[in-house]
């Protein structure tokens, strides 16, 4: 059986329960705040939001350095045969290209194989979880990556934020996407596609976005019960409120609540709301 070791990064925001129950590896993305860097696993997200919310500017975020990857996957080698490296989206991030620069380097040391998730957060963990399952099952790198491949078929993300500003100075948004629908006080409801957020559609109050979300969703759910989760921004109440509602709508689904932490949260800014799924053939409980 071989031995595989599974690797992600702090924006699939697992707890850390999750983390020690499947021995997952997590490598932190950072945040940088009035000038000082730390890793978003050194934050506790409500201080953070907080924090954010009475800076002067903006904060940033940066990605691991290429040398604390390479120091990760050589302490790994020592007990695995090979490494599975589960990275948020290539398109809003480059730490997917580091892991496969870093990759490239040890190959001799170690065989990793890096797989771009090409979304975030929970649904990011989606794909690790389901790759330390089947990791601990014994199955080989090739099984796990067709499987997450099949994940990848029926995964959707959709969110609203309270202000495109933040995504658009982080370039995550065009300035004049950005501008416009700050005039005109349009809540447009986002998506990842092609690796990328970008407007789904135009929608004028929160409400009606939030309920749009809810149509896509339930549309999906009527072809068979989804594996789902509600993300928020410290905005734990609307997304539990929300979380119920998806629920009870599609009983067969089963809907979680969790988080945009704090890199995450920089891009999207506190109070944003998003639902992401997939459609697996077995729901977890």
């Amino acid at each position: 059986m071989p031995n595989i070791a599974v690797v992600t990064d702090s924006t699939s925001y697992l707890d850390r329960e999750e983390l020690k129950q499947w021995n997952i590896h997590e490598i932190p993305l950072n945040v940088v705040v009035n000038e000082e860097t730390m890793p978003e696993t050194d934050w506790d997200v409500a201080t953070y939001f907080q924090t954010m919310r009475h800076s002067e500017t903006l904060p940033t975020t940066s990605q691991p350095s290429p040398g604390k990857m390479e120091d990760l996957y050589q302490e790994i080698a020592r007990e695995a045969d090979e490494i599975i490296s589960i990275h948020l989206s290539s398109g809003i991030s480059g730490t997917h290209q580091t892991a496969v620069a870093v990759a490239d380097d040890i190959k001799d040391t170690v065989r990793v194989h890096c797989y771009d998730s090409e979304i975030s957060c929970r649904a990011q963990g989606y794909f690790v979880l389901t790759a330390a399952r089947m990791a601990s099952e014994g199955h080989d790198i090739a099984a796990i990556i067709a499987e997450l491949d099949k994940i990848k078929e029926t995964m959707r993300a959709y969110f609203i934020v309270e202000d495109l500003r933040h995504l658009q100075r982080g370039g995550r948004l065009s300035g004049a996407q950005a501008l416009v629908g700050s005039m005109l006080r349009i809540k447009p409801v986002l998506e990842f596609t092609d690796k990328q957020i970008v407007p789904y559609e135009k929608v004028r109050t929160s409400k009606k976005a939030l309920a749009r979300i809810q149509s896509i969703f339930l549309e999906e759910a009527a072809k068979g019960p989804l594996q789902a989760s509600v993300l928020h921004a410290n905005a734990e109440e609307a997304g539990e409120a929300f979380r119920r509602q998806l629920q009870e709508a599609s009983p067969e689904s089963r809907v979680s609540l969790d988080h945009f932490g704090p890199v995450i949260g920089t891009h999207l800014g506190e109070n944003a709301i998003g639902l992401t799924w997939y459609r697996p053939e077995i729901l977890s409980k």
